[in-house]
């Protein structure tokens, strides 16, 4: 092995080899194990969330690969209509064209070289972070398959009745000009006005007052609402208004979505331009009035002074007429929730338009009855009652947006006004026939919304509908998959809608499991946007980047210099160096001890330098081993000493906390018990204790701890691969041979299990009591400032027959570690000492010539300072009767053996500063 292990010298060359041996693929044998890959937009790169979420999914894929089961992860991307076709439209614009000159054919030609273009991109970041998908079963959403579920899930809900076509209200994008959904839209508070207006009684007699944000409205008004208890205006309902503005007349309404104690209790009623009050204008059977244009301008159906004005130039010129006419109150400032395409960026206008819809009454009492019933289960459980709201409180399901990239609706229209749905051209003129249409049939122009095709995903990829795709794909065997991996935003608009749909055509949920993950922030839990210039690139922190690379990147683009200028600011503050190369498995090691199941999870880069020096005390641990092992094979042997059969106990515990946890999804309690025996315990502690024996010239301990080093070793391997491959892969092609191991890639040998390792917790007993002693010591060598290679005396005193005993049997270990005389104990007067306290035992190092007595006088009294501060703290628990009373009685006795101990402690520290005088 070379002295320094360099990431991307191996992680490539690894990668090639496992995808290039097929090591990816199911084996055909086994339990299934199946997850499906939420697929990326095909837009550009991968994010941070992405790589987080491809990191847990790769850890529970190659998990259960090593366990032996049949795991099939199923790869694609998603074609992301709205952004796909927007990024194409910019990179039109940029060559000096626009979308204007492309017909559909030849725009979508155009937006399928883009398509090849990203996928790739996506595809080569996901093999530098690792991911082990079966890549010969990548999908994308419009392949030809996809595209034949789509069509054949539209057709078989319309011929059920569960698909039609409406005039509805809509969240629609004027420059994008096409419906979108709830989750494109973003809503934050902004700054505006309150106006209020007063619209008189038409017989003159008196007036209401309506305050509005959106003043230009006013003209598609069709009634004025007010509470039925509200005593003001009992007298008025019914009675008719003159609509400002207008040569119109609108009636006063009552309805209990009124509150009468807010503001005036008049709301004025537009259904065509707002939620609330089309829900109302439905109830009250009033007349939809649309006043805008599909590019947010006032069309015909106003006054004609106000026809074709951009909506905030109306809004300017109804509040200029009003004022005129005597008819403005008041004008006052406003915080309130503006909608905005995330796309786009422009306010979204609820639109009254013509689109296709999925009643979602009956699938969404099917979608919340499995979830109630257990069939598929959330993790964090808290994550149901989401769930459970949105299914709850659902409405129809609009599927249908005005682009032309997509999956485009199989519905036709013909002369007579008749709606065909059908599979294909010929199919719709066969049915157009038999219902008596005769002439030209015209395809409807509109395309099916992103989540429509996605939300087939879990079956569809599996090659539903078609028989013989489903055979040759496993359908039977792969459906349900074992657990999706994905965010909380998404649990309604994606992971519901797989739910309904996979049920309602095969009958089976699309996943047992749903593994939900917290949100990705920054170090200081602010969400990552360009727009705050804290994104990070998952690649960026794998092979690193300088300072001027990532201050264009982050700058790219923005159309503001204040907010360029301060982005540059900030990045130079706080990457003056750049980014170092971290490499793929430090990065997904942090990633893993990130995933807690909290909602959000702040990724700091020191967690990544942390981990990268993990991976590096792994390297140079396993050098250490192979340099004391030579090249031959070695036999196994049972262990012969006590340190021998401590880690073996020990690495016996930690792979039953790792299969434990990763059994409940705690990747970061499993990263951590792994963490904590790599580092600790076999790095730090048994490559020092094995150093002894293997000096000893006793034959027996060095052939026993040899084998236990490369088995222990070779074990761990297996046990880090699912968290990070590459290292663990370049290590074990070092470690093979000398156990005469057959295989080619770690990655397919079993994963080891606690039951497979032999433990003794009698020898965890008596090699903690070891390290108790060499860390007493280090600290008093440390502390006192004493040479590591300087020989000093070590005293005993106190303690019981145990003590003596392992006094006797570990002489010879603690005097090669702890560089020390061989340990005697103390009989009579005892000299001036540095104490440690070790259980009932003191260490005493004795200071005669080797220390500054004062010194040591002032460490002894900041030592018993903390341990009274540790005693403090088990008395304020054990007097605190609520912890006394429903603490675990197990957790209440660990308090009061703390205090025994922490006392103990304290006395032998209190008598050692009374012997210095």
């Amino acid at each position: 092995m070379d002295k320094s292990f360099e990431p991307s010298q191996i992680e490539s060359k690894w990668y090639a080899q496992w995808e290039a041996n097929g090591y990816f693929k199911p084996s055909g044998k086994g339990t299934p194990y199946t997850i499906m890959l939420p697929p990326p937009n095909v837009t550009g790169t991968l994010h941070m969330g992405h790589a987080f979420q491809h990191t847990i999914m790769d850890t529970l894929v190659r998990y259960h690969r090593m366990r032996g089961y049949d795991t099939l992860w199923q790869l694609g991307t998603d074609h992301a209509g709205i952004a796909t076709e927007m990024v194409v439209t910019r990179q039109l614009n940029a060559e000096g064209k626009q979308r204007s000159d492309f017909d559909r054919e030849s725009f979508i030609a155009r937006v399928w070289e883009w398509k090849a273009e990203s996928g790739d991109t996506i595809g080569r970041q996901m093999r530098r972070l690792g991911v082990s998908g079966d890549w010969t079963r990548e999908r994308f959403t419009m392949d030809e398959g996809m595209s034949e579920a789509v069509i054949e899930t539209f057709v078989r809900l319309s011929e059920e009745g569960l698909i039609y076509r409406g005039q509805k209200l809509v969240n629609w994008d004027p420059v994008l000009k096409t419906a979108i959904s709830d989750l494109e839209v973003v809503s934050e508070e902004e700054d505006g006005s309150l106006w209020s207006i007063r619209y008189p009684l038409a017989d003159g007699s008196g007036e209401l007052v309506v305050a509005t944000t959106r003043p230009e409205t006013m003209l598609g008004d069709v009634a004025v609402a007010v509470h039925p208890e509200d005593e003001r205006y009992a007298h008025l309902i019914g009675r008719m208004l003159a609509l400002p503005l207008s040569n119109r007349q609108i009636p006063i309404i009552a309805d209990d979505y009124v509150e009468k104690d807010f503001g005036t209790g008049c709301v004025k009623i537009t259904p065509a331009h707002d939620f609330n009050d089309y829900a109302i204008g439905q109830r009250h059977n009033l007349p939809m009035i649309n006043i805008l244009t599909d590019d947010a301008r006032i069309n015909d159906a106003a006054p004609e002074k106000y026809r074709g004005m951009d909506r905030y130039v109306a809004r300017k010129a109804v509040l200029a007429d009003l004022e005129a006419e005597g008819l403005l109150v008041e004008t006052k400032k406003h915080k309130l929730q503006v909608p905005r395409g995330d796309r786009s960026g422009q306010v979204i206008e609820p639109y009254l338009t013509w689109q296709w819809f999925v009643k979602m009454d009956t699938l969404a009492a099917r979608g919340l009855e499995l979830v109630e019933q257990g069939h598929v289960k959330f993790v964090p459980e808290n994550w149901i009652s989401t769930y459970r709201h949105w299914l709850a409180n659902i409405q129809d399901w609009c599927i249908s947006r005005q682009l032309t990239w997509g999956h485009r609706i199989p519905a036709w229209y013909t002369d007579q006004g008749g709606v065909i749905v059908a599979r294909n051209e010929d199919e719709a003129a066969h049915k157009a026939a038999a219902q008596g249409y005769t002439g030209a049939l015209r395809r409807d122009d509109d395309v099916l919304e992103t989540w429509f095709s996605s939300g087939l995903w879990s079956h569809s990829t599996l090659g539903w509908p078609n028989p013989q795709r489903q055979a040759e794909l496993g359908f039977d065997r792969y459906l349900p998959s074992s657990v999706l991996v994905t965010g909380f935003d998404i649990i309604f608009f994606w992971v519901a809608r797989m739910i309904m749909l996979t049920d309602h055509f095969t009958g089976e949920v699309p996943f047992k499991d749903v593994y939900v993950t917290g949100l990705i922030r920054d170090k200081d839990g602010q969400k990552m946007s360009k727009s705050k210039g804290n994104v990070l690139d998952p690649l960026d922190l794998i092979d690193g980047i300088t300072l001027d690379e990532l201050l264009a990147k982050r700058t790219r683009g923005l159309m503001q210099p204040k907010m360029a200028e301060k982005i540059e600011k900030s990045t130079r503050k706080e990457f003056a160096e750049g980014i170092p190369a971290f490499g793929a498995d430090a990065l997904r090691f942090t990633f893993a001890s990130l995933a807690t199941h909290g909602r959000d999870i702040k990724f700091d880069l020191e967690r990544c330098g942390g981990y990268k020096a993990f991976v590096n005390k792994l390297w140079n641990a396993s050098r250490f081993v192979l340099m004391n092992l030579g090249e031959e094979a070695i036999a196994p042997t049972k262990p012969s000493t006590e340190a021998e059969r401590w880690i073996l106990t020990r690495l016996r515990d930690t792979l039953a906390t790792v299969k434990e946890q990763l059994a409940l999804y705690r990747f970061d309690l499993a990263a951590q018990a792994l963490y904590e025996f790599t580092w600790n315990e076999f790095c730090d502690w048994f490559l020092e204790l094995s150093k002894p024996a293997l000096n000893s010239g006793d034959a027996a301990a060095v052939a026993s701890t040899r084998y236990t080093l490369v088995h222990v070793l070779e074990t761990l391997l297996r046990a880090l691969h699912p968290l990070i491959p590459f290292v663990t892969e370049e290590i074990w092609q070092h470690v093979r041979p000398l156990l005469g191991i057959e295989g080619e890639t770690i990655m397919l040998r079993p994963y080891p299990e606690a039951s497979d390792v032999e433990g003794d917790d009698t020898a965890t007993a008596e090699i903690e009591w070891v390290k108790g002693v060499l860390t007493g010591v280090r600290r008093i060598r440390a502390e006192m400032n004493i040479a590591p290679g300087k020989t000093i005396p070590l005293l005993f005193a106190d303690g019981d027959a145990t003590d003596r005993e392992r006094s006797a049997k570990f002489a010879a270990q603690v005097a090669f570690l702890g560089r020390v005389e061989s340990p005697a104990w103390v009989d009579g007067e005892e000299p001036a000492a540095a104490v440690a306290v070790v259980g009932g035992m003191r260490a005493l190092i004795p200071l005669e010539g080797l220390i500054d007595v004062g010194a040591e006088k002032t460490r002894l009294a900041k030592e018993i300072a903390r341990v009274e501060g540790e005693i403090k703290k088990c008395e304020a628990k054990l007097g605190n009767a609520n912890f006394v009373a429903n603490a675990p009685v197990e957790v209440v006795e660990q308090e009061r053996q703390r205090i025994a101990d922490w006392t103990r402690q304290a006395d032998a520290m209190r008598e050692q500063a009374r012997k210095l005088g």
